[in-house]
């Protein structure tokens, strides 16, 4: 009787478990929602430090409708707080590096991307593709349309391509709006030390230039180093932006705990089996938020601190994840 009553105990325990964990989830979340907000509390907090950084997400177009709809009335407040909208793959490399994007999928990303260019923010369109024919069109496809365009020839986005700069210019690059080009530079692998990435860059004219704060070493680019790379080769300035994933976690960030593979915090989801030592994140939670903006040990503050220009934030689609699991 004392065992079937210990059986009975676990169950009821193993079951209450399961609802709580299944109404945290997912009941009454709008999934969309809550990531605008975040990005409109990062781009608030940011504002008010350092008036006119930069507040670039990339991909999630979706968010910029109230419904999520291509027809849907603009979201006012997520519009407002953006300066840009970064696309990966629109003409190239959308399923995979080197393919045509399908014309269904390019049409319906630039329903989205006209609507935000409209509001006259800036449209920054990282293509992945190698082929010359390729590259030709795609910067051909940036001019017609309006954009401003980046084509990596490799996908890991860790060398500067070995093509002359599209629209090549001397200009003080002082808003995003006045950029022409930009260079996607995230991975520092190939670089054998900080210098050797700094002068890299420094020998090149773009315009922009998204990075990320942290070199291969998991050393931090110093303020007088960020204010090197923001002098283009011919002279002019230009901006600089940093990668920010806010989507997703990370096992190699400095935030990351070791204990946190064993016994995951509330706002830590499963592994991204595409992306090993990345994790989905209930990016809604106030924890996750803090480590991310709104405080002096947050990473937007240290990339403020830093001295860059903006932020290129990722893994917006979050909500996508989400959407489709629950």
């Amino acid at each position: 009787m004392h065992k079937l009553l210990k059986i009975f105990l676990v169950l009821i325990i193993l079951s209450s478990c399961k609802k709580v964990d299944r109404a945290y989830t997912y009941d009454d979340i709008n999934f969309k929602e809550e990531m605008r907000s975040f990005v409109i509390g990062i781009s608030n907090y940011a504002k008010n430090i350092q008036p006119g950084f930069a507040i670039v997400p990339q991909n999630g177009v979706q968010l910029i409708t109230q419904n999520g709809s291509v027809s849907g009335d603009l979201h006012a407040a997520y519009t407002a707080a953006i300066d840009g909208q970064g696309q990966e793959g629109l003409y190239f490399g959308y399923s995979q590096p080197d393919i045509p994007t399908t014309p269904q999928t390019t049409e319906y990303l630039k329903h989205f991307l006209d609507r935000i260019q409209n509001q006259n923010k800036q449209i920054l369109i990282t293509d992945y593709c190698s082929t010359p024919s390729y590259i030709t069109d795609a910067y051909q496809k940036y001019d017609t349309a309006g954009y401003t365009g980046f084509v990596a020839t490799h996908r890991e986005l860790d060398i500067i391509p070995p093509i002359p700069i599209h629209h090549e210019n001397n200009n003080h690059i002082n808003s995003l709006t006045a950029a022409q080009n930009f260079l996607y530079l995230l991975n520092t692998d190939l670089f054998p030390n900080k210098q050797a990435f700094i002068l890299a860059v420094k020998n090149t004219n773009y315009d922009v230039l998204i990075m990320d704060l942290f070199f291969k070493d998991g050393t931090a680019f110093t303020a007088q180093e960020i204010t090197s790379l923001q002098r283009k080769r011919n002279g002019g300035k230009r901006m600089i932006l940093c990668y920010l994933s806010i989507g997703e976690a990370e096992d190699y960030r400095y935030y990351w705990k070791p204990e946190w593979h064993t016994e995951k915090p509330v706002w830590l989801d499963q592994e991204n089996p595409d992306w090993p030592g990345n994790y989905k994140v209930r990016y809604w939670e106030k924890d996750w938020q803090k480590i991310i903006y709104g405080n002096n040990d947050s990473y937007v503050k240290k990339i403020l601190n830093a001295g860059f220009d903006g932020v290129y934030l990722d893994i917006i689609d979050a909500f996508e994840f989400f959407e489709e699991r629950y």
